[in-house]
């Protein structure tokens, strides 16, 4: 057993199955203090509403927290976003643009002004407009010399973020900052907002068992030995998928 990057998204994944995530929460502690393990938290919520999900359910004190769809990167309990990483995400991204473009848009819903941020512009989208509006809205914003991407997921949530910003990159900006190689890093997710970590081919992968279309579909169209399909739900899946790449026995 040695030290390793652990890094999970909480709600349907980490979060959803409370007796698991007990037996998940010992299992991580104690590799913490054995061992080193880092435990960074990778969602799509602001920090209010991760705030809020702490206080409804018992998560362990991560190292390190990848907020907002990977546009913020918060390092032990401090409430100030990485500077490092904010500077990274300037690139050809400019926000009131972007919101400009989207209110274009009759289908397009901005959502609370809470999860709204520098490098996010977030939206509600039903999914039977989501074909065409996401195809007219991407190729707008690169007519406009945009350099931003569209995360898309759950059938309902669209999130407008810097090229350059997503849990994928965040994961690589912390690898490297840490110094732990792909081999001892392991991510974990369900939906759409979770693709880039798995896209980005930097570490072991685990999808749970109750994921989302978009991330089965996206899975089974790119196999890899790599990446884990767990079969029970949550908690209960990722410590299938941490047993099945031999992070914890």
């Amino acid at each position: 057993m040695a030290k390793f990057l652990f890094v999970t998204d909480l709600d349907n994944t980490l979060v959803g199955d409370d007796d698991a995530l007990e037996q998940l929460n010992q299992q991580l502690l104690q590799h913490r203090e054995e061992h080193g393990t880092v435990i960074v938290y990778a969602t799509g919520r602001s920090l209010p509403l991760f705030e809020e999900l702490r206080s409804e359910k018992p998560l362990i004190e991560p190292d390190l927290r990848v907020l907002a769809v990977g546009t913020e990167i918060y390092r032990q309990d401090g409430d100030t976003p990485d500077p490092t990483w904010a500077s990274q995400l300037n690139h050809r991204w400019d926000r009131e643009k972007v919101r400009a473009i989207a209110a274009q848009f009759n289908d397009l819903t901005p959502q609370p002004q809470s999860e709204q941020g520098p490098f996010k512009a977030s939206y509600f989208l039903e999914e039977a407009a989501s074909k065409e509006v996401l195809a007219c809205l991407e190729a707008e914003l690169k007519d406009q010399g945009l350099d931003a991407q569209l995360v898309y997921s759950s059938g309902h949530d669209l999130d407008i973020l810097p090229k350059r910003a997503n849990k994928g990159a965040a994961v690589a900006f912390l690898q490297q900052s840490l110094q732990i190689p792909k081999e001892r890093t392991v991510v974990c997710g369900d939906s759409g907002n979770d693709l880039s970590m798995f896209q980005a081919n930097h570490s072991r992968g685990i999808i749970v068992g109750n994921a989302q279309p978009e991330l089965l579909n996206w899975h089974h169209e790119n196999p890899s030995g790599d990446r884990y399909l767990a079969q029970s739900h949550c908690a209960g899946g990722i410590l299938e998928g941490l047993k099945h790449f031999g992070f914890i026995s």
